[in-house]
């Protein structure tokens, strides 16, 4: 990751708007849009990336088309203090972890799991209780997507080719 503070000016904003809204929008659109050259626009692109304002271009895949028809958030409570960096090892172990992070309040990280359907998911959960530090866990399961189009009810990953087969 760049440390050196990047600019960030109105254009910027515009172009990072467009791409965030279709990431497949070509530069001469959003130039024309924007009343800049598609060579500016790549320009100002190229800076954004070097600098990691954009971090990536992905494609969102409805989960249920790759059979991750299960999702649930899962409080992860730990055994003494677990070092977040011991957590992230951890989770990197599962593909049906979509995301983690560290918590304030009285679990240690919180999980975004998908699953197969409600007997694998269980499978997963019982591999996290396995795991020697946790203590306990809590889940809550999702039943639908308030805002459908919101981030968490897609992926933006397709699911490792052995996440499926996991017995």
């Amino acid at each position: 990751m760049n440390s050196r503070p990047a600019s960030f000016d109105e254009l910027d904003r515009k172009i990072v708007t467009a791409l965030m809204e279709n990431a497949r929008t070509s530069f001469a659109e959003i130039g024309a849009e924007i009343g800049l050259s598609s060579t500016a626009v790549k320009r100002r692109v190229d800076r954004l990336r070097e600098t990691d304002v954009i971090t990536g271009f992905s494609a969102t895949v409805r989960p249920s088309a790759l059979g991750w028809r299960t999702e649930a958030y899962v409080e992860v409570y730990c055994e003494g203090a677990a070092p977040p960096r011991r957590l992230a090892e951890v989770v990197r172990g599962y593909p049906e972890i979509t995301a983690a992070m560290t918590v304030t309040g009285g679990a240690d990280a919180l999980l975004h799991v998908r699953a197969r359907d409600v007997e694998h998911f269980e499978e997963v959960l019982e591999r996290i209780r396995a795991e020697p530090f946790i203590r306990k866990t809590i889940s809550v399961m999702v039943l639908s997507h308030l805002i459908p189009d919101s981030p968490e009810a897609g992926a933006a990953l397709l699911a490792p080719k052995d996440a499926a087969d996991v017995r």
